[in-house]
């Protein structure tokens, strides 16, 4: 199995050109980033990554944005998502991310809406994968697990920091089963959290040891998972980001990394994790 590593756009504001060089310098093989919502936009970023042979992720957020518009029913996100894998398929992405669903409703109305939006990405012929997100339908494991057991056919991108954060803890307790989720990742999105946040200031420090084997020991899982389901490619966005997930020192703003060398670092370090994992796995 090969491990294909994609920047995220996130909070990205200069050109696609120096993010293209960026990354290529980086060892990356692609970019994630939000689905355009202009006609133009579209028809300018498509044009840009057949020129340069660029690998995309989607990103597409159902209702709005990353927080869903609050009085959106079901039936609003399902005609939004409609209408914007619709845009996806202008793109040709390697697959679709989607932060769907609101965390307010009840389980009856979330396995209404996964099991229409299942059939919606059958309808585009899009690979949609749904991913593990606060303030969305799957912000918590236990949610998560309901709808898999009524809904087994979901495929996930596992952003487990959310988690982490939402539950108060590192998932590492014997009660802690998330074998069922593992086994429906297709996608990582490597950004490590501890109990009170998304996000460590840095992933390398000493004191979020404990943190990033937890995360990495998740990571493991599922490209064990990923390797008996007969994977050839796997996928890894490191994600680190602003919008208040990077730390900033008070009075001043002064934020305490570089966001972009704290995803090359994660880059660099999960593609030695990977390399320690395959080596390991093929004795």
């Amino acid at each position: 199995m090969k491990l294909e590593i994609f920047r995220t756009l996130w909070g990205y504001t200069a050109s696609k050109t120096q993010a293209l060089e960026e990354l290529l310098a980086a060892g990356f093989s692609g970019m994630e980033a939000r689905l355009p919502l202009s006609a133009v936009e579209r028809a300018e970023f498509a044009a840009f990554l057949r020129s340069n042979q660029v690998g995309y992720i989607a990103t597409v957020f159902t209702a709005y944005d990353v927080l869903p518009e609050q009085s959106a029913t079901v039936a609003e996100h399902l005609t939004d998502l409609d209408k914007k894998l619709g845009w996806a398929g202008e793109m040709d992405p390697r697959f679709v991310n989607l932060l769907a669903g609101n965390d307010r409703w009840s389980l009856a109305q979330q396995v209404e809406f996964f099991g229409q939006a299942m059939e919606l990405a059958r309808k585009h012929g899009q690979m949609c994968t749904f991913e593990s997100h606060r303030a969305r339908s799957l912000f918590n494991p236990w949610v998560t697990l309901e709808l898999i057991r009524q809904l087994p056919d979901m495929r996930f991108t596992s952003d487990i920091s959310h988690w982490v954060v939402t539950c108060e803890r590192l998932l590492n307790d014997p009660e802690d089963d998330l074998s069922a989720f593992v086994e429906r990742v297709h996608h990582i999105q490597a950004r490590v959290g501890y109990d009170q946040g998304p996000q460590v200031p840095h992933p390398g420090a000493p004191e979020y040891a404990k943190e990033l084997a937890f995360h990495q020991q998740h990571w493991e899982a599922i490209w064990r998972s990923q390797q008996a389901r007969g994977y050839q490619v796997t996928t890894l966005t490191p994600e680190f980001g602003a919008d208040g997930y990077l730390h900033h020192l008070p009075f001043t703003n002064v934020p305490v990394a570089d966001l972009w060398s704290l995803n090359v670092w994660m880059g660099q370090t999960e593609r030695e994790h990977f390399q320690r994992f395959t080596h390991s796995s093929s004795r």
